[in-house]
């Protein structure tokens, strides 16, 4: 597969939400689900959250996820206060449509692809236990979104 990840399936739409219960309640009665847990974004100490290249020990969000297919999960994300991309987005256009987002290998080497391509990075970050790494990609200009690749180890 050509591109510049190596793939075209896209696995995750994100959105920003000020009212997690509300907007989770919301989507659950829409899909037909049983509402879904949400959990933190998880300590620092296992994230190593970098935002602008920078540490960014306080930045942190409640998530929550919905399977909307196959291979595709709704991420419902309620940003903490505090200076990330999450924030920014609230704080800038309000509610709504995040990212898309792509599981990939090779995170190292896609930043640097996606980057030649145009993209920012913006922030970056580890999941779960750390059995993960995420990183956000600014593609505004010509994709008037962000990217988020998912790599799980």
């Amino acid at each position: 597969m050509a591109g510049i990840l190596d793939s075209n399936v896209l696995t995750q739409v994100g959105f920003i939400v000020r009212d997690i219960e509300k907007s989770k309640q919301k989507f659950a009665e829409f899909f037909g689900v049983p509402v879904p847990q949400h959990f933190d974004g998880g300590k620092f100490e296992v994230t190593g959250t970098q935002y602008m290249g920078k540490p960014a020990p306080d930045a942190n969000c409640v998530m929550a996820f919905f399977d909307a297919g196959p291979n595709v999960q709704i991420e419902l994300i309620q940003p903490n206060g505090v200076k990330s991309v999450w924030q920014d987005f609230l704080d800038e256009n309000g509610e709504g449509i995040h990212h898309i987002a792509f599981n990939i290998k090779g995170m190292d080497q896609k930043i640097v692809a996606c980057e030649a391509f145009g993209m920012q990075l913006v922030q970056r970050g580890k999941y779960g236990d750390g059995g993960g790494e995420y990183a956000y990609l600014a593609a505004y200009d010509d994709m008037k979104c962000l990217v988020e690749l998912l790599e799980n180890y």
